[in-house]
């Protein structure tokens, strides 16, 4: 498996596969496309799972993370997020962030994400923030 940069339209067609099969593609893209770090992660030499990293100052938040599901359970998801994080906090990134579909909330979890707040809904489907601060933990 390798993992790369790739473009905001390199990301869409996995974005709307995994994500939002049922809207339109253009329902995908979010602002900030142009300027955000797109990860693909590639078996292979197909890309079977995306990543979105948006950066303001010292804050990322990661947005439209999917993997394509004859590919889930594998531990890809696992290696895109830890080559998230691993690149943000190169960059000096204190708070990574991202609004955590319920069912995923055990997976961020792990990777020491905490839940922020009460649950939401966007586009019918329940979310929580969660979010990691390294602030406090910098020596």
């Amino acid at each position: 498996m390798e993992i790369k940069l790739l473009t905001a339209d390199e990301v869409l067609p996995i974005r709307h596969q995994v994500l939002w099969p049922d809207k339109p593609e253009s329902f995908c893209r979010v602002e900030g496309d142009e300027q955000a770090l797109h990860y693909g992660a590639l078996v292979n030499e197909r890309l079977v799972c995306v990543a979105s990293v948006y950066l303001d100052g010292k804050t990322a938040r990661l947005r439209k993370f999917a993997t394509l599901e004859d590919y889930q359970g594998q531990g890809i998801g696992t290696k895109m997020l830890e080559h998230t994080i691993t690149s943000v906090r190169a960059l000096g990134i204190d708070y990574y962030w991202c609004d955590a579909r319920v069912s995923a909330q055990d997976f961020y979890k792990k990777f020491g994400l905490v839940v922020e707040g009460e649950a939401f809904n966007k586009s019918g489907v329940c979310y929580f923030k969660m979010s990691v601060d390294w602030s406090e933990k910098r020596v």
